[in-house]
């Protein structure tokens, strides 16, 4: 028997209106085959959708970007090979704040809405997080993607990145228990074998969509919390070192800037940013400049999120070698 084509009893309307919505916007479905699921034709799909945003059933947001700088995007684009990139006014919303939330509107547009993503964390993405719409994404799993660090008085929950974002995309989060850096190249390899850390790992390197920041030299979460000691960061320094890309301190060419340190780090490295659909980078902040440029030029990230300094110097410095 086929199914009718007549249009639906009022009664039943506007149930249907909302499942033809949620199979339209939120699994990205077309109206042809919504029609197919529903036993409708595409004419009669396209009205219910309409009467959708006519009941207020669907509220379609369009998200401003007066805010933002095209000729800067356009620019990032064409001198570093980029995929995306969007640059927030310096006399928007406060710095991070702003860039944080531009960060949270680009995730959320995402087409098609990602099934797994990995994150990091630090102050930058906890802001992130927090600007994260409800319902971002459907049924999400998130990856931590780089280990973490012990609390610090007074820092805020930097390591509750993960769990934020499942949360408010209707998913669970996966952690990676073990430090960003341990004391020792052989208690990496030990750790890395365990069973928990591997597949945690493992799962982080199949993920096509990452999302993370970057950190200074000075103020670095891992110094502060005693993952590097003062005279590891003195070295640090004294090797060019000008910031890190999870937990692995890179030089202003991109390079790694202390392979005895980068051995004890725990997490995606530098070559697993290079092959992903979407490595969303969010960085802003005049002590960042220098660790932009060099993560820039050696392609860790296809999409830059930033501000209008931040990418000012970048594109000034893109040929400084």
């Amino acid at each position: 028997m086929t199914r009718s084509t007549k249009d639906p009893r009022p009664v039943d309307r506007e149930m249907l209106i909302e499942r033809a919505a949620r199979m339209f916007y939120n699994e990205d479905r077309t109206q042809a085959q919504i029609g197919t699921e529903l036993g409708l034709n595409r004419w009669q799909v396209s009205r219910l959708l309409q009467e959708g945003r006519d009941l207020g059933i669907v509220r379609i947001e369009i998200v401003p970007r007066s805010d933002h700088l095209p000729e800067l995007e356009t620019r990032l684009v064409e001198t570093y090979g980029l995929r995306d990139a969007v640059v927030v006014r310096r006399n928007g919303a406060g710095r991070l704040e702003g860039v944080a939330r531009a960060a949270g509107q680009y995730l959320a547009a995402l087409k098609p809405r990602p099934r797994r993503i990995g994150v990091s964390w630090g102050r930058t993405m906890a802001a992130v997080a927090h600007w994260l719409p409800e319902g971002w994404a459907s049924d999400i799993e998130v990856v931590q993607i780089n280990g973490t660090v012990a609390p610090v008085p007074q820092s805020g929950h930097h390591n509750d990145v993960a769990e934020t974002f499942a949360r408010k995309g209707g998913g669970r989060f996966v952690p990676l228990p073990v430090p960003a850096i341990v004391g020792a190249a052989e208690t990496r390899v030990v750790l890395e074998r365990d069973r928990i850390v591997s597949d945690v790992l493992r799962l982080a390197r199949s993920t096509r969509v990452l999302c993370f920041s970057l950190g200074a030299v000075e103020g670095s979460a891992l110094l502060v919390s005693g993952n590097i000691t003062e005279a590891e960061q003195s070295g640090l320094r004294a090797a060019g070192a000008v910031g890190d890309v999870l937990g692995r301190f890179i030089d202003a060419r991109g390079a790694i800037a202390d392979s005895k340190v980068d051995e004890r780090t725990i997490g995606l490295s530098l070559a697993d940013l290079k092959t992903r659909d979407h490595a969303i980078c969010v960085v802003t902040g005049p002590d960042k400049h220098n660790v932009t440029c060099g993560a820039l030029r050696v392609g860790l990230c296809n999409v830059l999120i930033t501000d209008e300094d931040t990418a000012i110097h970048a594109l000034e410095h893109a040929y400084d070698r």
